[in-house]
């Protein structure tokens, strides 16, 4: 039998591109932010500009790559990467990381301004709960950055070295208001309540629909309640159910409680209490304050596994609330909270950002706030995108940022440079491809 044999030859003149998709970030980022001007101000350095290493650095993540070393080969072959992003020259990755290094303090918050400021523009769209309430959902996650000397990389909860960040996520879409980095042994509850203050304050920018704070156990303290109160926003907070007399509460929920199921397996009950809270005002004053709290026990008389239990197995959460609708609503809705965790492995995992690229506290926590707007770029490519017709219907509320990179980002084109026009050309069979590719970059050119 005999097989086919393929003439190799390289091109003297003609350009192929695997990212095409660049050109889509370049757009998003220099039509949609104001990037560019916001950092000429803050950080003006000679020889190639900051905010043209920023870009560069944007386009890298956007491919799922976050180390420096990954813009060598744009580097040394700069003509595609540099003319999607509008850059005048793409840097080294020796300037990349001393650039970096030198203006993180300068522009960390330029960026995050970015972040919000893109979803604006390009009038990203957010998709409530069938309460009518918008999903705002805070979360800290950490990233293992074991064996290394990196500043601020400590002992986190998860029982290895790294960073315990935290985010704020908007909308079923999971739309990325901001990420604060943190060192890996600073407690959740640690500057909190600014950060929840911020996210609010941001989501208010960006939708008019009531918003749902949905937050988990780490954040159950009177400080939180007590702002979220303030602020008038309706909430469901994990409880915390720290020096409780488990058996007696779950007893108490099984006595006056609603029973929703008993049988030989085990039982679960619901109920529903008013609790005041004392807390010291800015007077330092003692006040009052009055919080609904959602209870369900349960109890089980057999391991997973179908192996009896001697001693029945006995659980108890709640959750604090402002919302007046049924005990087993609440828990439903709380229920959406899990999502964050999916959101954050496609940051750590797709845009390869488990491991950080620097050294440097401040070097990485500018990393983490383009990577918050790189997200939502790469989300939005997406949504315009891969998000129509069986597409919607299968993937619902968004597509995951690996599907986007591999779908659109790593789209292979022909760049053409002639008659001082840009020209992408695509096979003849992609057909799928180029019809979400044409109709991402006129919704961000014209649209």
């Amino acid at each position: 039998m005999t097989f086919p044999r393929f003439n190799i030859e390289q091109s003297d003149s003609e350009f192929y591109t695997s990212q095409s998709g660049v050109a889509l970030v370049g757009l998003a980022v220099n039509r949609f932010t104001s990037l560019n001007a916001r950092v000429a101000k803050a950080a003006p350095c000679k020889g190639i500009a900051t905010a043209d290493v920023l870009r560069c650095y944007l386009g890298l993540l956007c491919q799922g790559k976050s180390d420096f070393e990954a813009i060598r080969p744009f580097f040394e072959d700069d003509e595609f990467f540099a003319a999607a992003l509008g850059v005048n020259k793409v840097p080294s990755p020796e300037t990349l990381r001393q650039r970096m290094d030198a203006v993180a303090e300068a522009t960390m918050r330029i960026v995050d301004f970015c972040t919000v400021e893109f979803l604006k523009k390009a009038k990203a769209e957010f998709s409530t709960l069938e309460t009518g309430h918008m999903p705002l959902d805070l979360d800290v996650f950490t990233q293992d950055n074991s064996n290394t000397k990196k500043e601020g990389a400590s002992w986190t909860y998860r029982k290895f070295h790294g960073f315990a960040p935290i985010a704020a996520w908007l909308g079923l879409e999971g739309w990325c208001l901001e990420i604060e980095h943190r060192p890996g042994s600073q407690h959740a509850q640690e500057g909190f309540v600014p950060f929840l203050l911020r996210a609010i304050h941001k989501s208010r920018q960006l939708t008019e629909a009531p918003l749902l704070v949905r937050l988990d156990s780490a954040h159950d303290a009177i400080a939180t309640l007590v702002a979220l109160k303030e602020e008038k926003v309706d909430f469901i907070v994990k409880w915390n159910p720290r020096g409780t007399d488990v058996p007696a509460r779950a007893s108490e929920v099984f006595a006056h409680g609603k029973m929703i199921k008993q049988d030989k397996t085990g039982r679960i009950a619901i109920m529903t209490e008013t609790v005041e809270r004392a807390f010291k005002d800015e007077d330092d004053k003692y006040q009052t304050l009055k919080v609904r709290r959602v209870l369900r026990a349960t109890e089980r008389y057999f391991e997973k596994d179908g192996t009896p239990l001697l001693v029945p197995d006995i659980e108890i959460e709640g959750w604090w609330t402002s919302l007046s609708s049924a005990k087993d609503k609440v828990i439903e809705l709380y229920k959406g909270h899990a999502l964050c965790e999916q959101y954050h492995s496609e940051l750590k995992s797709d845009m390869d950002l488990e491991r950080l690229p620097s050294g440097k506290f401040a070097t990485n926590t500018l990393v983490m706030h383009c990577a918050g707007l790189a997200y939502n770029i790469l989300r939005a490519v997406g949504q315009v995108g891969l998000m129509t017709g069986k597409q919607r219907r299968r993937a619902k509320q968004r597509r995951r940022l690996k599907t986007v990179i591999q779908d659109l980002v790593y789209f292979a084109g022909r760049f053409i440079c002639h008659a001082h026009a840009l020209t992408l050309r695509f096979s003849r069979h992609a057909h799928d491809q180029y019809d979400a590719f044409s109709r991402t970059y006129r919704r961000f050119a014209y649209g």
